[in-house]
This record gives C-alpha cells, sequence and structure tokens, in this order.
C-alpha cells in the first residue's frame, strides 16, 4: 500500500491516505484510551429513564422493531390457528363466516405487511453498521421515526379485529368485495397499510444511504459484504414496488369515501387496474422478502464452511438481476382475468426466468459448502431446511408459471402450500438461522443447542405436515379462503393432518420463543466471535459499548478479521480514524461511492422526543380519515410537517468548531455544515444522497397512475441526472447575486 498526500479543497481531505503500516503500529497511550472511551461513552450512551424511549441507536431501535416485528407473526400465527380449527371438519360452525373472513384477512395482512417486510429493515437497521464497521445508521432520528410509525400503524390495524372491524375483502383488498363491504375494515387497511409502507421507504432511503456513503474507508465495492449489496438491491425495490400500492390505496379510499369511481366499471372505472397496481407491487415484496434472508444465508455459509463465498461477482449480479426481473412477473397472478394470450405467454416466461438467478445464488451457496471443511452448526441447520423448503416451493413456482396448470389450480390450496413453502423456506427459516448466529453478538450469550434443536425439527417437520398435504388439497378442488366445505369431497383426513401439523409448528415456536426469553443470568459471557466470522461485524463491542466500533477501520479485503489479523487489536486501541468525540457529538465518516474514499465527517443526530411526535400526528394524518374525521386530521398532518421541520433544523443547527477536522492517521476531513448555496455536506454528502430517493418513489407513484402526455418539445434532465442529484450545477441568485 502506498501513501500520498492529498491535496487541500473545498471539500477535499487534507493528509495521507491510505495509512502505512507504520502509521497503524504507533502505540496510543493508556490515558488517551481512556479519556478517548470515556468521551465516547458520554456522547453515545443509551437515556435512561422515560428518555429512554427517545433513543435513536440502532441498537436499540432495531431491537424495538425486530421484537414487534415478531410479536406481530405470533399475532399472525394465532389467527391461523383459529382458521385451522375451524377446518378441522366439514360444515364446522365453530367460527362464522363473516370472523373467518376478518381472520384470513388480517393474517394475510399481518404476515406480509407487518412481519416480512418490517423484519428485513428490522434486521438491517440492527446489522447493516456493524457489516460496515459504521458506529450507527447515517439518519438515526428516520429509523427511529419509522420504528414509531410502523408500531401505531401495526397496533391500528391488526388491533381493529378485537373490535369486529378488521376488514375482510382479503390481503389484495381486491374490488368490487372491498368496495362495498360495509364498515370502515378496507378503510383500515387501506390507510392503515399507507401508513406503514410510508415508514417502510424512509427506512429504505436510510438503508441504502448507509450501504453507499457509509462504508469504513477502502471498503470498495467489490469488497462489500454481500449483505450490504442485498440491502441496497431490496432498498431499491421498495423505493419502485411500495409507491404504486400507496396511490392504488389513496384511490381506492378516494372512491370509498368520496364515490369516485376508479374501480367501477358501471361508471367508467376499471377494477383489472387495481390488480394492476397491486400485484406490481406484491410479486416484488415476494423478493423483497426473499433477497435479505438469502442475504443472512450468504453471510452464515461462509463461516460454517470456513471459506470465502464462491462466486461473489455471480451472487451480486444475480440479486440485481432478481430484483430487476421481478418487476416483470406481476400478471402471472392475473393469468385467469381473461388475458390477451400474447400477454399470457410473455410474463409466462418471464416467471420462469427469474428462476435462473435465484438458482444461481442457491447453486453457488451449495458450492461452498461443497469446497469448504463444515461445521453442522445450529444456524446451518437451520439454512440447510430453508434450502430444502425454498426449493420445493420453487419448483412448485415453476408449475404455477405455465398459465395451463394455473388455471387448473389457481386460488385453490395449492396455491396456499407453493406461497408458504416459498415464504418459509425463503425467509421464515433463514431469519431464525440469523437469530441463533447473531445473538451472541447482541447478548454475550448463546442460545440453548438443545432448544434450538428441539426447535428446529419440530418446525420443520410440523411444515410440512402442515402445507404439503395442502397441495393434493388443491388440486382436488378446494377453493382458498372458505370458512367450511361439505362432507364427500374425500378432503376431511387431510384438512385434519394440516391442523395437527399446524400445532406442532405453533409447538416449535414456543420452543425458539421461549430460548430467546428465557432468563440467561447464570450463563458465562462469551468472547467477540464465536464462530469465527471473517466479516466485519464481529470486531464490534456490543452490547457493553454503544459506539458500535472503538475507531472507524481501514479495510481492505473482503473478510478483514480473516485476512488483517491485528485490525481488532487496532481498533480496540483507537489506532484508526474517530477514535475520539472531542466536540462532544456523534460523528461518522462519510466515503465516496465507489472506491470508499474518506470525503466528510458526518454528524450523526442523537436521541429526541420530536421523532415520536412526528410519528405520532403523521399516523393522525392517516388513521383519522378511516372514521371520516377530516379536519383533525389536516391539522394532525400540519403539525407533524413542523416536527419533522423542528427535527431537521435542530439536527443540524449546530456549525462545526473546526474548517477540518482531525480524523486520525494524519487525515482532516470537512465537517459537513448548512452551507448557502450548497445542500448539507455538498452533492457528496448523505444528505444530498437522500433526497432524491423519496422522489425516485413519488415518480414510481405517479407514473403507475398518470395518463400518458405527448413528450415536450424542451429537453428536460436525463434520468441519470435526477437519480444522481447533478441536475442543478449552477448555484441559485439570491439578493441579486
Amino acid at each position: 500500500m502506498t501513501d500520498h498526500h492529498i491535496p487541500a479543497g473545498d471539500l477535499m481531505p487534507e493528509g495521507i491516505y491510505p495509512p502505512t503500516e507504520e502509521m497503524l503500529n504507533e502505540p496510543v497511550p493508556e490515558e488517551v484510551q481512556e479519556r478517548q472511551k470515556e468521551n465516547l461513552r458520554k456522547v453515545w450512551k443509551t437515556p435512561e429513564g422515560w428518555r429512554y424511549w427517545t433513543a435513536v441507536n440502532n441498537s436499540e431501535v432495531g431491537v424495538w422493531y425486530t421484537m414487534t416485528a415478531f410479536t406481530f407473526m405470533l399475532i399472525a400465527g394465532v389467527m391461523a390457528l383459529l382458521m385451522r380449527l375451524q377446518l378441522w371438519v366439514p360444515e364446522n360452525d365453530l367460527i362464522s363466516a363473516d370472523m373467518f373472513n376478518q381472520l384470513f384477512t388480517m393474517h394475510g395482512s399481518a404476515m406480509m405487511f407487518l412481519f416480512a417486510v418490517p423484519m428485513f429493515e428490522a434486521i438491517s437497521i440492527l446489522i447493516l453498521p456493524a457489516f460496515l464497521g459504521a458506529r450507527d445508521m447515517p439518519f438515526p432520528r428516520l429509523s427511529a421515526y419509522g420504528y414509531w410509525a410502523f408500531l401505531i400503524g401495526g397496533i391500528f390495524v391488526i388491533g381493529s379485529i378485537l373490535f369486529s372491524a378488521a376488514p375482510k375483502a382479503g390481503w389484495f383488498m381486491y374490488p368490487p368485495l372491498a368496495t362495498i363491504e360495509l364498515g370502515i375494515g378496507s378503510d383500515i387497511w387501506l390507510l392503515g397499510l399507507s401508513f406503514i409502507e410510508v415508514a417502510s421507504i424512509a427506512a429504505a432511503v436510510e438503508l441504502i444511504v448507509g450501504a453507499l456513503k457509509c462504508r469504513p474507508p477502502g471498503m470498495r465495492v467489490n469488497v462489500m459484504p454481500l449483505y450490504a449489496w442485498y440491502v441496497l438491491v431490496v432498498g431499491g425495490m421498495i423505493l419502485f414496488a411500495f409507491p404504486p400500492l400507496i396511490a392504488g390505496d389513496f384511490l381506492f379510499e378516494l372512491e370509498r369515501s368520496f364515490d369516485w369511481p376508479f374501480f367501477d366499471h358501471t361508471r367508467g372505472g376499471d377494477p383489472m387496474l387495481w390488480q394492476h397496481l397491486f400485484w406490481i407491487f406484491g410479486h416484488p415484496e415476494v423478493y423483497i422478502i426473499f433477497l435479505p434472508s438469502i442475504a443472512i444465508a450468504a453471510m452464515i455459509v461462509p463461516t460454517v464452511a470456513r471459506r470465502p463465498i464462491l462466486g461473489y461477482s455471480w451472487i451480486v449480479l444475480s440479486a440485481v438481476g432478481t430484483g430487476f426481473l421481478s418487476f416483470g412477473l406481476w400478471v402471472h397472478h392475473m393469468f385467469t382475468t381473461g388475458l390477451p394470450n400474447i400477454s399470457l405467454g410473455f410474463f409466462s416466461a418471464a416467471s420462469e426466468a427469474v428462476v435462473i438467478p435465484t438458482g444461481i445464488q442457491l447453486f453457488a451457496f451449495v458450492a461452498t459448502l461443497i469446497a469448504g471443511r463444515v461445521k453442522m452448526t445450529l444456524p446451518m441447520l437451520w439454512i440447510a431446511g430453508a434450502l430444502a423448503i425454498f426449493t420445493a416451493g420453487g419448483l412448485t413456482g415453476v408449475m404455477v408459471a405455465v398459465a395451463p396448470f394455473d388455471w387448473q389450480v389457481h386460488d385453490t390450496y395449492f396455491i396456499v402450500a407453493h406461497l408458504h413453502y416459498t415464504l418459509f423456506g425463503g425467509m421464515v427459516f433463514p431469519v431464525i438461522a440469523g437469530v441463533y448466529y447473531f445473538f451472541p453478538f447482541f447478548r454475550k450469550k448463546m442460545l440453548s443447542e438443545k432448544l434450538g434443536r428441539w426447535a428446529f425439527w419440530l418446525i420443520f417437520t410440523g411444515f410440512n405436515i402442515t402445507f404439503l398435504p395442502m397441495h393434493l388439497t388443491g388440486l382436488l378442488g378446494m377453493p382458498r379462503r372458505v370458512y367450511t366445505y361439505p362432507q364427500g369431497l374425500g378432503i376431511d383426513w387431510l384438512n385434519q393432518i394440516s391442523t395437527v401439523g399446524s400445532f406442532i409448528v405453533a409447538a416449535g415456536f414456543a420452543v425458539f420463543a421461549w430460548d430467546i426469553v428465557r432468563p440467561k443470568k447464570d450463563q458465562p459471557q462469551i468472547e467477540r466471535n464465536p464462530w469465527g466470522g471473517g466479516t466485519l461485524e464481529w470486531s464490534h463491542e456490543v452490547p457493553e459499548t454503544k459506539w458500535g466500533v472503538r475507531s472507524i477501520p481501514h479495510i481492505t479485503s473482503r473478510y478483514p478479521l480473516w485476512d488483517q489479523p491485528k485490525l481488532v487489536e487496532r481498533m480496540d486501541a483507537g489506532r484508526y480514524y474517530l477514535p475520539d468525540a472531542e466536540e462532544g457529538l456523534r460523528e461518522t465518516i462519510v466515503t465516496s461511492v465507489i472506491d470508499a474514499r474518506p470525503i466528510q465527517v458526518q454528524r450523526v443526530t442523537g436521541p429526541a422526543y420530536v421523532t415520536i411526535w412526528a410519528a405520532v400526528f403523521t399516523g393522525g394524518a392517516f388513521i383519522l380519515p378511516t372514521f371520516h374525521i377530516y379536519g383533525p386530521a389536516i391539522v394532525s398532518a400540519a403539525f407533524a410537517v413542523v416536527c419533522i421541520l423542528y427535527w431537521l433544523w435542530t439536527s443540524t443547527a449546530r456549525p462545526p468548531e473546526k474548517d477540518m477536522k482531525d480524523v486520525g492517521l494524519g487525515l482532516s476531513l470537512r465537517p459537513m455544515r448548512r452551507a448557502r448555496r450548497r445542500w448539507a455536506g455538498g452533492r457528496s454528502g448523505s444528505p444530498c444522497w437522500a433526497i432524491p430517493r423519496p422522489l425516485q418513489a413519488s415518480s414510481s407513484a405517479c407514473s403507475s397512475t398518470g395518463p400518458r402526455t405527448p413528450p415536450s418539445r424542451r429537453r428536460g434532465p436525463s434520468m441519470r441526472a435526477v437519480i444522481s442529484w447533478r441536475w442543478p450545477r449552477r448555484p441559485s441568485r439570491r439578493h441579486g447575486r
């Protein structure tokens, strides 16, 4: 590595980069280390008492997010058990038809909107900074705002079933069923879930900026952890997939509340428009759920195989390809709606094509395991179960991608079985594997090997007992979403087997939940990196310290803990960047997108009540119209805007004490500041990179519903300019200057 001096400039760093071995070997006096640690401890400490809930640290918000999403999953699981009890025998009257409709609607909605996608964002907020050697996410208050919005919206939506006011038209809310439904159930679904989707978009913006701009120096894009690549892909997918559904939700609510006939074919509307808007979100959502879970597997497999992953570049390209192709598959949910044959052929072929990049990722994992020296740990057991179940779900997915076969099994229990094999294998099993793998990282305690294996075999066996017979149940003609069935169809015993299996699955989750919450005071604490992983998260000192890393390292490989032997020792001694918090502020380093060269020092926001109030008032703007209370809803929206403006102002109001900040190792960086003619930090800063992402989301929403207009003769900015936010290059004129 050759050191060279960086010339001074407007936003250019000054000093030597990259660091030399001699610089890294210089000792740091013990008294200096202790003073630096004390400064970091004061700055990054979590508030106490009632102020604890104002915390914005990713180590706190991520845990809240994860536990809340898991709680919603358990509630949805109880709903599933009630449905299985109702289907135990023909013509059962345990549950009324109306309640059964509410149960299956809320079960699907909770699993998809309150568990699957939020769980990805929760886990990413929790562990992405660790993978990147960062102290926190770039916008911690945005993470906290997203969590509180998710909590408020989730309680509002899922709590409706306690008052028999839950939606009952299915988790896809097709018109005219949802249009003519009396009561506020559909309104709760439309506005409550739109509120949650806004929180999801906020989290996606944060994750994208974090993966692009908050990597440690030296972590070029070709040495990024695979998890960061998956987060980047999925964050982009959320920005383009969620806005069409939000737009459709608002159109639907306008029809229900103000009788605007967007989806009423008798008055010029088109019910098929809703299906297009919903499924152009719905099918990418399957891969939004699947890809982050595969990302967890991509981090566990090299550790248990004890070798670097094979086909790194192929996996990255396949993840990008999967995300791209997922937006061309939505019509395969609409094969029975009378579409032209040419459309059926195109989308059938696209549905088959997505198997290729998905298969490349799975084969790369298998090849890594074959080439390595596999240690069959508990996380690996869950990953093996995930590969087996997801592969089975993928095979039935290839079957339903063929239009003639789909015509036979559409809306039968065959589709229920296919969906659960895909999502359980592609999401639930990898997430549980991640819990067992990362639990020592957060609590410095190991979960029980015995209980973990009991949970695995109960869930794995019970799952197959539950859903494998459903393939045959569907082929025999049992439609989904029916609360009972007549005798003599030959499906009684199949439903009874599925019901027994569902309770075995519930027993497995009970064992898993007990393993997490059981007292562990008597267990000895373990050392860092108990699995012998090679990625950067195991260098952190969580949970003893809330600052993440003692000093931000310089990275030279994909597996720095394997390839840089003295890395952890030097990080703990404060020999890398930002080892101190001399100004009493939370700070992190912003790096360039491609080669991760240090550019600036970014101030990271701290605890505040304003994020909670912003979420509360935003929730009021969405929830109050459900009850047709429009005046207070407008006032609530105005208060939400005021809270957000106050939050943004107070997070950047204090100017830097110095024009250049010494970050260590002979390198000085310019702190971000509020400048008159530049966005904070210039075009290279994290805030500037965050600004265009919601604009892209808005563009996606508008383009999904807006009419086609003839092209203007005036040449506007190119798409590349819009995405990179480089269009307005000239400073705006102010006061005649």
